[in-house]
């Protein structure tokens, strides 16, 4: 056992660094930023000592365990303040960074991509239990505060007036911020929007915030999407590389003119209590050619519920309720035969010998999404072990009643947002 651990450590990098030197000064052009991983070999918050693989695999799902948390918490009620997760401590979620400019000269941030998230913030100078990382607002010429009783200031969660000016809280996974709303210029790629809102946060606590911020890709009022209608027509789209990747860079394409012409979409789903999220509608899965049979409830989008299919870019691993995992793990499970079945952390079904199941398939109306093997199995960096890279949903409240496709299985594929056709697009792209 002590051989497979460490054969396992460093899952998502370590094997990548000792194969190759990346190119860490690729720059952005046109409206396509470079999406890289906060683990990546170019990335400033990578471990300083590489994770055992228990640390990995423990730190990966305790992630993904608060990151539920927080978007089921986010339905009830329409609430935009959820409770702080108890536990081990999160660190940065999510995972994938861009790089921002932001102010006159501008300042440079990586800044974390959130799909399901509307409002930009980004640590100030001054703030208190920020890193060391920060914006400074005095040395930017286009700097200014949003004043109470702006439109904005109603768009923002738990929004106060002191004084003259604009502020709001809000807790993000393990942790709680309070921030000002302000105004400044803002530079992705090559592309420079003024007078863009975002928060300037004043103080943190917990480990959950983005280092260097958060750059929210919703659709609500605050977003990215929302700020730039008219620049990007509220379209855009990402390729996120396989962890396997030596540079672990991806891509994101913001607007309608650099997108794929040819490629499969379903309808996206609204829901009035989270405007934000992209709900579709997943109405089977199969394991390698054969449909899973799955109770159609499992699946059921309700708005009053939160009950449905999201794609989400910081959760790491797919979680399905119950009935589903369920029903996917025991057919693959069933086309392996007699091959011993066993555990690694909280991944139940994991195999030493070769996986014979060549695809899982989520199934979308217009849209069918063909998983490989790098897409769906978790394997040791010798290969000797592989493990279903799912997890069910925990049976607690609204938790339960929520699926999320996550990064690991959209990993080397082009998701395309388009909100004014009200669609969501999957191809296959070699990324990394």
């Amino acid at each position: 056992m002590a051989t497979l651990l460490f054969s396992l450590a460093t899952l998502f990098f370590t094997l990548a660094q000792a194969l190759h030197t990346p190119n860490c000064n690729v720059p952005d052009q046109g409206s396509t930023l470079q999406v890289i991983h906060v683990n990546s070999p170019c990335s400033p918050f990578r471990p300083k000592t590489p994770l055992s693989w228990e640390a990995t695999l423990l730190k990966m799902q305790a992630s993904d365990k608060a990151r539920l948390q927080y978007l089921s918490n986010l339905l009830v009620a329409g609430r935009s303040i959820v409770p702080i997760a108890s536990g081990r401590a999160i660190t940065q979620n999510p995972t994938y960074i861009v790089r921002a400019k932001i102010g006159t000269p501008a300042q440079t941030l990586l800044m974390a991509v959130d799909t399901s998230n509307d409002a930009a913030w980004v640590p100030c100078t001054g703030c208190v239990g920020c890193s060391a990382t920060a914006f400074n607002p005095s040395n930017s010429a286009t700097f200014k505060p949003v004043a109470c009783g702006a439109p904005q200031c109603n768009q923002v969660p738990n929004p106060s007036c002191g004084g003259t000016t604009c502020g709001f809280n809000l807790t993000y996974g393990g942790s709680a911020i309070s921030a000002g709303l302000v105004q400044d210029n803002i530079t992705l790629a090559t592309d420079s929007v003024a007078g863009y809102t975002f928060g300037c946060i004043q103080t943190a606590t917990g480990t959950s915030v983005p280092a260097q911020g958060l750059l929210g890709l919703g659709r609500g009022p605050l977003s990215l999407l929302s700020q730039t209608s008219s620049l990007y027509q509220s379209t855009f789209s990402y390729c996120l590389p396989s962890y396997k990747s030596a540079n672990f860079s991806g891509s994101l394409r913001l607007g309608p003119n650099s997108q794929p012409k040819r490629i499969r979409t379903t309808p996206l789903l609204k829901n009035p209590r989270r405007s934000s999220f992209y709900y579709v509608n997943l109405v089977g899965i199969k394991v390698g050619r054969r449909g899973v049979n799955i109770p159609p409830s499992a699946f059921a989008f309700d708005p009053n519920t939160g009950a449905g299919t999201v794609f989400d870019s910081g959760t790491v691993f797919t979680i399905l309720v119950k009935p589903a995992y369920t029903a996917v793990r025991d057919e693959l499970r069933r086309q392996m035969g007699n091959a011993t079945v066993s555990s690694l952390g909280g991944f139940d079904t994991c195999y030493t010998v070769p996986v014979t199941v060549p695809t899982i398939t989520f199934m979308f109306p217009g849209l069918n999404m063909s998983l490989p093997q790098d897409n769906f199995l978790i394997r040791s960096s010798a290969g000797s072990t592989s493990c279903l890279a799912m997890a069910a949903a925990p049976d607690n409240g609204v938790n339960s009643v929520l699926n999320v496709i996550a990064t690991f299985q959209q990993q080397n594929h082009r998701v395309l947002i388009d909100v004014p056709n009200s669609r969501l697009g999957v191809a296959r792209e070699p990324c990394s």
